[in-house]
């Protein structure tokens, strides 16, 4: 399964910004890295994503990305501004749509489209409302999922975690840690507008005060099976520990 790490200037030992994600694909699915310069487009152009076809904008940015050959979007990515965006999958109580955006998709045009961390945040939360999320990503066998993204930045990371149409984010301060599972409790910067009144209406918190994004949406039959908490506690204690001092190394 996916680990996504990032740790900002005041953790690291020489002050830079480290990004880090492995990738969970299927065994024998073709994974492969391309650069694609900046590209300008005509006025009222189409962008034909893995399942969809949306608008385009009239000028793309420099990218690199590490993609399935067959999926139009990237499980990991940068753009010549320094904006680096890792995507996973979640497992959530929300139902799963019909073919959309996949979270690879919404990770490329994020990536195509923005220079900063505050623009990708912004952007994916979007596309998530305009598009929706939705579609298989398994290469050999079917394989649906939810979509969480690590957003970093020389000076800043988000993560933006979903859940269907609903979404939570959060401003990264020193360390953060994805592992196939919601993370974010109450303590989110940005949310859903009905993200609270939903839970509260599916009955998975009795209100505001009990609300956790992550307990609520959470599904966490599945979620276990992925080990995920397992490997979060993982890369939280072994970036905990070394706090401060993180190097390239602490990050492989």
């Amino acid at each position: 399964m996916c680990d996504t790490l990032v740790v900002l200037g005041n953790s690291t030992q020489d002050g830079s910004v480290l990004f880090a994600k492995n990738s969970d694909r299927q065994p024998n699915e073709p994974h492969i890295m391309i650069r694609v310069p900046r590209r300008q487009y005509n006025r009222n152009s189409s962008l034909k994503t893995t399942y969809i076809t949306i608008p385009q904008v009239e000028e793309t940015f420099e990218i690199m990305l590490l993609k399935p050959s067959w999926i139009w979007g990237c499980e990991m990515g940068g753009n010549e501004f320094g904006l680096n965006i890792g995507n996973e999958a979640v497992f959530t109580k929300e139902k799963y749509g019909p073919p959309a955006l996949l979270g690879m998709d919404m990770a490329r045009i994020a990536l195509e489209r923005c220079r900063n961390t505050e623009e990708a945040v912004e952007l994916i939360v979007h596309l998530l409302e305009i598009h929706g999320q939705g579609g298989n990503c398994g290469f050999e066998k079917p394989f649906t999922y939810h979509n969480s993204f690590l957003i970093a930045d020389p000076n800043s990371a988000w993560v933006l975690e979903t859940a269907g149409q609903y979404w939570a984010a959060k401003k990264v301060t020193d360390i953060y840690c994805i592992s196939n599972c919601l993370t974010i409790g109450a303590d989110f910067d940005q949310c859903h507008p009905d993200l609270i009144k939903h839970a509260i209406a599916k009955g998975w918190c009795r209100n505001e005060k009990e609300f956790s994004f992550c307990d609520c949406y959470t599904n966490h039959l599945v979620t276990h099976l992925s080990g995920a908490n397992e490997r979060l506690n993982t890369c939280r204690s072994m970036l905990d520990k070394e706090k401060g001092q993180i190097t390239v190394d602490a990050m492989k």
